[in-house]
């Protein structure tokens, strides 16, 4: 593969690559009613393209209690123990044309990672539930920063010491929400925007994304893309 066709390709992981059947939002309502008594503490709180930590932090907000003297790593820890069990149901599933898209994509020589509001230890649970941990090299998560427009650069710069220097123009996020257009957008970067999370195809085709599909499966339309950009 020449070196000018090589892009860096970061995906988000739920309703990008996985549905985890609940298990992520289960878990956070466990934990927090585990550690402050509180049943269904997430149910009013938005959490599509948000990272773990600010869905957190609005949590603990939403019901007065303190987030800044260590109830966030306390959650942290909480919500660890119980999506190890939670992500074992049988609601989970792949979105469509994942393995295929991961497979090609490692074919033609692209370096494939992560971009995602994930704590780190929590998306290592989830995709190795579905055996794809393996395909990323790296990635940035937002156990590196909440605040998901910081991720591209950390993950520039996490690619960068293994050896695999990007500039942003030479990436691609693909994710399924307008918060993973943006961060993609702010940086000068490609996005490819998904319609299999919680966001309609019209309302994605509203976005700065390059790319609106409805799914992975559509392999052409992406690499089309993909090979010109």
């Amino acid at each position: 593969m020449k070196n000018h066709y090589r892009k860096l390709v970061l995906f988000d992981i739920d309703g990008t690559l996985i549905s985890a059947g609940g298990a992520g939002t289960r878990s956070m309502n466990l934990a927090f009613h585990a550690l402050f008594g509180i049943r269904d503490a997430f149910k009013d709180i938005p959490m599509a393209g948000r990272t773990d930590p600010q869905i957190m932090k609005e949590g603990l907000k939403f019901h007065s209690l303190p987030y800044m003297n260590g109830n966030v790593a306390k959650m942290e820890a909480m919500y660890l123990e119980f999506l190890e069990h939670e992500i074992n149901n049988p609601l989970r599933h792949l979105k469509p044309g994942i393995k295929g898209a991961l497979s090609l994509l490692n074919e033609m020589g692209m370096v494939i990672g992560l971009l995602t509001g994930n704590i780190e230890k929590g998306a290592d649970i989830k995709l190795s539930a579905f055996g794809l941990r393996g395909y990323f090299l790296d990635g940035a998560f937002g156990s590196d920063d909440e605040d998901r427009d910081k991720l591209l650069p950390i993950a520039l710069g996490k690619f960068a010491q293994k050896g695999f220097k990007f500039a942003p123009e030479n990436c691609i996020i693909v994710g399924d929400t307008p918060k993973d257009v943006q961060c993609a957008k702010i940086h000068g970067a490609h996005c490819i925007a998904v319609a299999t999370g919680p966001y309609s195809k019209e309302s994605l085709l509203d976005t700065s994304a390059d790319v609106v599909i409805d799914s992975l499966a559509e392999t052409e339309r992406y690499m089309n893309f993909i090979m010109s950009c």
